[in-house]
């Protein structure tokens, strides 16, 4: 793990995945804040390099959300004062979670107050959960506050980081945005493709996503590129298997055509960021066909995003 701050005031603390950093998570993090503030301790979030279930269950863990460099910029930007980022293997996930609280909350941490959702668990075979920190709590000095998760008006069910995943895997971008609080964004290089958006007249970056990060459902979608400098182009996004010239291509591809700009992207880091779903992808019977439509997607871009 990273080096154990040990704060003589103690912490307030939450432990997780934190996957998305969404607006369930920051609920969670402003609880602390409060506590902390009370108490006059310091605030803490303990989270994970990895998402434990690439490792209890690899065969079925979720796409992330955010990969780890995004989620820890995330978590710093809620103003915590320690990230505690904790290696997550083989080894970790057979610890007792009496050994996880006795070396992380109570050794590490000095912790004062824990703040979790109901529904957390910890620990080898899950054996941690909120009833367990709460009969450990009086023994080792801290309190345990246990949340309900997060209800967002106007849409259904609860904030989770489950929620986010299936309604990107609906392309439901907008919807996504309103639980994360923010548009979806994923992050990868340009790779040299077979240039044909330049040939088109709509040349496009290529943007490869590590297999591990949720992308939305193949379509077409309005939003944003950030170069790394941070400058950021209004974006028409496609995210799919282009039909129109593949039978059968195995894995969907990114690319962003950012209007009103030319320039060279090859090799450089791209965020992008997905704001709403234009069209679904469809198979064009001419390439004339494919270009009217690219040329009315990019317009209906510049809509969206002035909305």
């Amino acid at each position: 793990m990273t080096a154990c701050p040990r704060p003589g005031n103690g912490t307030v603390v939450t432990i997780g995945a934190y996957d998305g950093v969404h607006r369930g998570h920051r609920t969670v993090i402003g609880e602390v804040r409060m506590l902390a503030a009370e108490r006059g301790c310091a605030t803490a979030v303990v989270t994970f390099d990895r998402h434990p279930a690439f490792v209890v269950r690899p065969e079925s863990a979720p796409k992330v959300l955010t990969d780890l460099d995004q989620r820890l910029e995330l978590l710093a930007a809620t103003g915590v004062d320690y990230t505690l980022l904790i290696h997550f293997d083989e080894a970790r996930s057979h610890e007792p979670a009496e050994d996880f609280v006795r070396e992380v909350l109570v050794d590490c941490l000095r912790a004062r107050a824990v703040v979790v959702g109901e529904d957390f668990h910890f620990g080898k075979g899950r054996g941690g959960n909120v009833d367990l920190l709460r009969r450990l709590g009086p023994r080792d000095g801290f309190e345990t506050i246990g949340l309900g998760l997060v209800h967002v008006p106007g849409l259904d069910g609860p904030v989770s980081s489950t929620a986010i995943r299936n309604l990107l895997g609906e392309g439901r971008v907008a919807e996504a945005a309103t639980f994360l609080g923010r548009p979806h964004e994923v992050r990868g290089t340009v790779a040299r493709g077979d240039n044909r958006g330049r040939e088109l007249g709509f040349p496009t970056a290529n943007v490869m996503v590590p297999d591990d990060v949720c992308l939305p459902a193949d379509g077409i979608y309005a939003g944003w590129y950030e170069r790394p400098d941070g400058a950021g182009h209004a974006a028409a996004i496609s995210l799919g298997r282009r039909p129109t010239f593949y039978d059968h291509a195995d894995t969907s591809l990114l690319e962003a055509h950012l209007l009103d700009f030319d320039g060279d992207l090859y090799g450089e880091a791209a965020k992008v960021r997905f704001v709403s779903r234009l069209r679904g992808e469809v198979r064009f019977d001419s390439v004339d066909a494919l270009i009217a439509q690219m040329a009315r997607d990019v317009e209906a871009t510049r809509v969206a995003l002035r909305g």
